[in-house]
């Protein structure tokens, strides 16, 4: 078996961090939770993942020059994490 494809994605993935995986299973989990249509289950997925973003440590989102990172730095991924974090609960107590 040939390694080129095993070394296409590795050249591919290397430019992006966790913070970047992580932001795209937020995303999925979000088009996952809509069709339940329950405003409870999304409050609770924005809550899990704001906790996530919140707890995962800084080195985990190294931004690289070079990369192509959807955001500029480990702050701004913390900062995420803390604005869910604040949003969610409410949002769980204003659900039906």
């Amino acid at each position: 078996m040939s390694a080129l494809p095993l070394q296409l994605l590795d050249s591919f993935l290397l430019g992006y961090n966790l913070g970047d995986a992580l932001l795209f299973l937020f995303g999925l989990g979000i088009l996952a939770v809509i069709p339940m249509k329950s405003w409870k289950v999304l409050t609770l997925h924005l809550l899990l993942f704001g906790l996530i973003f919140f707890l995962t440590p800084s080195s985990m989102f190294s931004v690289n020059p070079n990369g192509a990172h959807l955001l500029g730095s480990a702050l701004e991924y913390k900062l995420l994490g803390l604005g869910l974090l604040l949003v969610s609960p409410v949002l769980y107590a204003t659900a039906d």
